[in-house]
């Protein structure tokens, strides 16, 4: 397995795994306009030219960042590709100087085994929102706060 970063010729792979998921209703929809402008952000598992996982970190305000769109395929669960992708994040992360991350998840069992702790989402800065306005489920958003200090 490889862990590298994200290049424009991973975002087709990128949109599909994403998009399976969020039509399951277990994550949200990137359009691959988003993915195109956040692809900075992202890291990719690899295994023999497939992309079977991803993940970003999105620097939101001074030492604030989100992880998001982390995803797995279903044929490459239980293998901790999930675990790896945030634990590169989080490395990259401290490299930058973030000093807290958080997430919007419906995974709260998966983060929390990595060191999040839930939170109320009203207990993160409003600049976090920004990006929440653009959802279908704003203002009625059902995910779960996690944070975790690195």
């Amino acid at each position: 397995m490889i862990y590298r970063k994200a290049t424009f010729n991973d975002v087709e792979e990128i949109y599909n795994l994403v998009n399976l998921y969020a039509q399951e209703g277990v994550m949200l929809a990137r359009s691959r306009n988003t993915l195109y402008e956040t692809l900075r952000d992202m890291y990719v598992a690899e295994e023999d030219g497939e992309i079977l996982g991803v993940g970003g970190l999105h620097i939101v305000w001074d030492e604030l960042a989100e992880v998001r769109t982390l995803a797995v395929a279903k044929k490459a669960l239980r293998r901790h590709i999930g675990a790896n992708i945030v634990e590169y994040l989080i490395e990259e992360g401290k490299a930058l100087g973030i000093r807290k991350v958080f997430t919007l998840t419906y995974q709260d069992k998966f983060f929390g085994s990595l060191g999040f702790k839930v939170v109320t989402k009203d207990d993160l800065p409003q600049k976090v929102w920004k990006d929440c306005i653009d959802c279908p489920k704003f203002p009625n958003c059902d995910e779960i706060a996690m944070e975790m200090y690195i």
